[in-house]
């Protein structure tokens, strides 16, 4: 499945981390605070407008208001309701549109800086929605290096590093910004290996992304992986692990068709992806995958030991 995808596929799969974040705007929506006039009429001032009680989407006067808040406030409780509420908002795609021409790309992205965990983890959510339009996609972009350097960092399966790593799954739907992910990707099987089961899906969704691309092929297949990862492909897995891990082990495979070469490579060295994948270890595990309870998990090992 390497190169470009559907946009029918693209436009599903942004939506849903779109609406992930809208659902957890709604559990999380705080009590009513005290109006403070900031010099607009109190029934639309900036901040009735971050209230959790105001449901409507904003319209671009309203945004341009909240806007102006979250870039002159620096009360932290402030700060983290806009955000909340421009994330809310940027689940529509119209307002994907009118934020991004008010200027408010870069107001919500220098908030990934803030030292506020939730702050950073509010201002990511935010991205992570506006990041669902193309157009906003190139504006977001120059966020990525930071973003990676703050999941690679950060502490392991926080609510940033998550944050983080679904904008990084958002910003690599498509090929267009993959390659900055180039220098990163050893790290992020660092983050697989050691993170959560919840951190390890979303790893996975990312690594996924980048295994359909044959231009980051090479890249993947170069990484220094530790040979735990093989542990991933043993029959206990849970099955949201296995079956990436699984799909990611297919993509490549696909992908190296595509280029013609599945023959070994010697400018991959022992302890890369390839040794692992490619090795004997690996085809014993899928061997005895082939076996396993599952009719999915079966199928998709099936489709895979022709090629190994």
């Amino acid at each position: 499945m390497g190169g470009a995808r559907g946009a029918g596929w693209v436009a599903a799969g942004l939506l849903l981390g779109a609406g992930a974040c809208y659902c957890i705007y709604r559990l999380t929506r705080g009590r009513r605070r005290g109006g403070r006039g900031l010099g607009l009429r109190p029934s639309q001032s900036a901040e009735d407008l971050t209230d959790g009680s105001y449901d409507d989407v904003l319209n671009a006067e309203q945004l341009q208001k909240l806007l102006y808040l979250l870039e002159s406030t620096e009360d932290p409780i402030i700060m983290e309701k806009a955000l909340i509420t421009l994330g809310n908002n940027a689940a529509f795609s119209v307002n994907q549109a009118i934020i991004r021409e008010l200027g408010g790309i870069p107001i919500v992205g220098n908030k990934i800086n803030h030292s506020n965990q939730s702050i950073k983890e509010k201002a990511l959510n935010a991205l992570n929605n506006l990041s669902v339009n193309v157009e906003n996609q190139i504006k977001i972009k120059i966020y990525i290096n930071q973003v990676c350097d703050d999941v690679l960092s950060g502490p392991l399966n926080s609510a940033v590093q998550l944050a983080g790593l679904r904008l990084l799954t958002n910003m690599t739907v498509t090929n267009d910004h993959q390659h900055t992910l180039h220098s990163y990707i050893t790290d992020l099987f660092q983050v697989l290996l050691t993170g959560n089961g919840n951190t390890k899906v979303q790893v996975l969704k990312l690594l996924l992304n980048l295994s359909e691309n044959p231009a980051m092929t090479e890249g993947l297949l170069r990484a220094q992986v530790d040979a735990s990862f093989l542990s991933l492909y043993d029959s206990h897995v849970a099955k949201e692990i296995l079956l990436r891990v699984l799909t990611l082990f297919q993509n490549i495979n696909n992908c190296l068709k595509i280029e013609g070469h599945l023959a070994v490579q010697p400018t991959f060295t022992e302890g890369s992806l390839f040794f692992l994948l490619y090795g004997e270890e690996c085809a014993q595990k899928l061997r005895a995958l082939v076996h396993h309870d599952d009719a999915e998990v079966k199928e998709k090992v099936i489709t895979i030991m022709p090629k190994i």
